[in-house]
């Protein structure tokens, strides 16, 4: 069995990597920022904690240059693999660079640094990035620009005060490129390869005891709204990214690649996508499956959430990713249902 250093093991995509590796029987240490969530994973395998097979480690503030040093001082003999999912995914900050920019960046620096100084037996690290840093703004209507798993997001620091949106893209663009200069720049000595998963809007079921409606991730967020009713009248606009994937799909990707369960993945940024989806098209999944939410539920024909047509949106292309993974990608229907009835319960023990 493989000792894997997984980061933000408390985060939407890292607590399924991390029910995947546990229920394979892997080793794993994975950290968090708070002792509430250690507290909280923990409780959730006690079989797992108690044998050694789960340990999890406070890391307060991934944006301290050093933050992982202990980490990897303490847990890193052995370790062989490290999956860095930890970077904030929301909209809701004041200071994009403190708040987005900062933790991203420093974050995925300062723990290829200290696996560099401390943990020589690590093999490989995978990065958790985003279409965000594939996605070019300026392009989202041109049918005539296909992003693949070559395509970069032209952003800079410069623009993190556009919008919120664009802050965000920042953030993971200068994240994933600093990780890829890391790696490739002889004087920082990374004796272990790289791997980067770049994935769209990630739905999927939550893990329940780490979910709270009111503190749900920022993809499923629109799911929440439109099942409290606030789809009623009129269905928002889907947003620039109108492409997909569910959230175990994402943490297969990440268990696959960086165990080397598959091959030729090493140096590749993975750009794993479903499909296309619209807010409408989520609509129209809720009224189906859950008629009994009728009441607070958008009635067909209600306007808003169109998906545009395909002369006024851009393509994709991620044909080398799926070739490589092997995965059957989850439809947009059972993830969505998937998603409501674990939000349900997660409404029910509330």
């Amino acid at each position: 069995m493989t000792k894997v250093l997984l980061t933000g093991g408390s985060g939407f995509i890292a607590a399924h990597i991390l029910d995947q590796l546990l229920a394979a029987s892997h080793t794993v240490i994975t950290t968090v920022r708070s002792q509430s969530k250690a507290d909280a994973i923990t409780a959730a395998y006690p079989s797992q904690s108690a044998s050694g097979a789960l340990t999890v480690a406070i890391v307060p503030d991934i944006a301290q240059p050093n933050a992982f040093d202990n980490v990897l001082q303490t847990h890193g003999a052995n370790l062989e693999v490290v999956l860095h999912t930890a970077s904030p995914f929301h909209f809701k900050f004041s200071d994009p660079k403190t708040e987005l920019i900062d933790p991203a960046l420093i974050g995925t620096t300062s723990i290829l640094k200290a696996i560099t100084k401390f943990s020589p037996s690590v093999k490989r690290v995978v990065v958790t990035s985003s279409f965000a840093a594939i996605i070019n703004e300026a392009h989202v209507s041109d049918p005539t620009t296909i992003f693949n798993e070559k395509s970069w997001n032209p952003v800079t620091i410069d623009d993190i005060h556009r919008n919120p949106a664009t802050a965000y893209r920042v953030s993971k663009t200068l994240a994933e490129k600093a990780a890829w200069e890391f790696v490739s720049d002889p004087s920082n000595n990374a004796k272990f390869d790289l791997v980067t998963i770049n994935p769209p809007m990630v739905f999927g079921p939550v893990v329940h005891h780490l979910a709270t409606l009111e503190a749900i991730n920022t993809s499923n967020e629109r799911i929440v709204h439109a099942i409290k009713g606030k789809w009623r009248e009129e269905i928002p606009p889907t947003g620039q990214a109108y492409i997909w994937v569910d959230v175990r799909d994402v943490a297969t990707a990440h268990v696959k690649a960086g165990l080397g369960l598959v091959e030729g993945v090493s140096g590749k940024r993975l750009f794993v996508v479903s499909g296309w989806f619209s807010n409408s098209e989520i609509a129209g999944v809720l009224r189906k499956n859950f008629p009994e939410d009728g009441d607070k539920l958008p009635e067909e024909g209600v306007k808003g959430g169109k998906l545009p047509d395909e002369d006024k949106r851009f393509g994709y292309d991620n044909s080398e990713t799926t070739r490589l993974l092997g995965i059957e990608w989850i439809g947009l229907e059972k993830s969505i249902v998937d998603t409501v009835r674990s939000l349900k319960k997660v409404e029910g023990s509330a």
